[in-house]
């Protein structure tokens, strides 16, 4: 009998009417007739990545280039193949990116009966999907068929669903196998959900305007996945509004959340580092409100988790209470731009106390910056030294890998060639950060450029092998010779033991990794060097680029434990 409407045939086909445009699939056996059923779609753009792990996060990459709009799907074969998904799928869960899983599984007859590649694969990911799904392959009756369009299309609402997120969907697929592969599939029914925007009602909503204009405001903004649906140009006009009309609301934004306003203070680590603790309990705000995902600064931890008396407001659709400061009083659980929208249009022609609050914390600001300008002037060559050097010849998409590179960044201005930043701060694991840029790189027509660590880019190595890496990937590599935060943090900086067991110094011979892989190479030692092949390094080439910095990491990290002791002194 030919099945025309077989679970695979079914699957592809909704994927493609709900608008999914990408599907990563990694070769194997028992996935065979889900990948014979996508590349026999001409409407689904196909990537092969041999290694689960790196197709992961390519996917994550892809989905974060779509700016979480529209979902990526990534197919595996049976077996421990799944489990290399999980970084990527917990990243892409606190990451709020909504990635459509889909593995092959064998039939549950066979589970734990030492059947080859067989093992418990349904639900095997629920604590980082929003749902897992199982369904069968054979689908003789009209019911069958049914059941498997109607639970498909309930997993990939699920991933748009009120906050984004990934789900997976398991498939129970038997011998022979070739019996699911055919070009026939019927047409599906969709079902779709409109998004609803929300409203806070007017009595409550006066009392949190009442709130706002009455008391010293500090807004934070962690994260988040850029120009979606609630963010882009709209909500910056608005917190720019907000800021202008508010004198006593100041705002910290991290250069992940990608807002750009002529008010908010970027560096929060850099100012919070110069201000006394004296000077720091009189400029507590009366209430924080925050939105977005994780914050990177520890500063802004520190200071608030040990501040008394005042309110924490947390804006965003959360499926749990998420009380980082441990002063949580109040969950508004709308989209950022519902609440800021709604703001906006409140706040016209209102008078406010504290009128100089914002102010306060602008000059404190000024003197960050200018010890921060003076520190650099006479900086050793230095993974500070470095990034001051390449951060303002950057243009594109920025992508930073965890450990030093994020928390660098943070330390510098923001430059305005520099369209977004991009970095996997959901669980901040180094595993996976050059996979998923060059999945990113492959979706998006501007200039991509990584700056990782020397650990985190040999960890994730195998990315360099991915196929039709596009030339409009460049990345660079501080080679500070092994695990150079662990020497600034203070939990392993002080221990006999971090030079031997933290600071593993890295075998990464990237000139000849660059010349296998089809990479143009260049490195630089010392600042002149730098200087020199920054530029060549930076034009359009006909080949993705590495560039390797050398550093020392006891120095770089010295002088960046001296940096926060500045203390406005200089």
């Amino acid at each position: 009998m030919e099945l025309q409407n077989h679970s695979c045939h079914i699957l592809i086909s909704l994927l493609v009417a709900h608008g999914i445009k990408n599907i990563v699939l990694s070769p194997g056996s028992r996935n065979a007739p889900i990948i014979v059923a996508a590349a026999r779609n001409p409407q689904l753009t196909k990537t092969v990545i041999v290694d689960e792990r790196c197709a992961a996060f390519v996917a994550l990459g892809m989905c974060k280039a779509a700016n979480g709009k529209l979902p990526v799907a990534l197919v595996c074969t049976s077996g421990t193949a799944l489990l290399n998904y999980a970084p990527a799928i917990a990243e892409a869960y606190y990451h709020n990116l909504p990635l459509i899983v889909i593995s092959a599984d064998r039939p549950i007859e066979w589970i734990d009966q030492d059947d080859s590649q067989t093992m418990h694969q349904n639900e095997i990911l629920t604590k980082f999907v929003k749902k897992s799904f199982n369904i069968p392959t054979i689908c003789e009756t009209r019911n069958q068929q049914w059941f498997v369009n109607r639970v498909v299309n309930d997993a990939i609402l699920t991933s748009k669903k009120d906050k984004n997120g990934p789900i997976h969907i398991n498939i129970q697929i038997d011998e022979p196998m070739h019996q699911y592969i055919n070009n026939n599939c019927l047409s599906q029914r969709i079902i779709s959900m409109p998004q609803i925007s929300q409203m806070i009602g007017e009595e409550p909503f006066n009392g949190l305007v009442n709130d706002i204009s009455t008391k010293k405001i500090l807004i934070i903004s962690g994260f988040q996945n850029c120009e979606d649906k609630f963010w882009g140009e709209d909500l910056n006009h608005k917190l720019n509004t907000i800021l202008k009309q508010c004198p006593n609301i100041a705002m910290f934004s991290e250069s992940l959340a990608n807002i750009h306003c002529d008010s908010i203070i970027y560096n929060i680590d850099r100012v919070l580092s110069q201000i006394a603790i004296e000077e720091k309990i009189k400029l507590k705000p009366d209430i924080i409100i925050t939105f977005g995902g994780a914050i990177v600064s520890r500063f802004i931890k520190q200071y608030l988790r040990k501040i008394t008396d005042c309110q924490h407001w947390h804006i965003g659709v959360t499926d749990t209470t998420i009380d980082c400061f441990q002063k949580l009083t109040t969950r508004i659980n709308i989209h950022p731009n519902d609440f800021f929208t709604q703001l906006y249009n409140s706040i016209l022609n209102k008078s406010f106390k504290y009128n100089s609050y914002q102010a306060q914390w602008k000059e404190y600001a000024d003197i960050a910056e200018y010890n921060h300008n003076k520190y650099l002037e006479n900086c050793e060559w230095s993974d500070l030294k470095a990034f001051s050097i390449i951060l303002p010849q950057l243009k594109g998409n920025l992508h930073l890998s965890n450990g030093t590179p994020i928390r660098y960044h943070q330390l510098f201005n923001h430059n305005k060639n520099i369209h977004h930043v991009y970095c996997n701060r959901g669980v901040s694991g180094i595993d996976g950060c050059t996979s998923t840029a060059i999945g990113y790189a492959m979706l998006s027509s501007k200039e991509t450029i990584l700056i990782s660590g020397d650990l985190s880019a040999q960890y994730d190595i195998g990315a360099l092998a991915i196929p039709n890496i596009p030339n409009t990937f460049k990345m660079i590599v501080i080679n500070n010779g092994g695990g150079g935060i662990f020497k600034f943090i203070k939990s392993t900086s002080v221990l006999d033991e971090v030079d031997d067991y933290f600071v593993t110094k890295s075998n990464l011979p990237l000139s000849d990794l660059a010349k296998g892989f089809g990479f143009n190479f260049y490195s630089a030692n010392n600042e002149e060097s730098l200087s020199r092949v920054l530029p060549s390094f930076l034009e359009k080439a006909t080949k993705p680029s590495i560039l390797e910095i050398t550093t020392q990491y006891d120095i770089s990290a010295n002088i960046l434990t001296n940096y926060f002791k500045l203390n406005n002194k200089l």
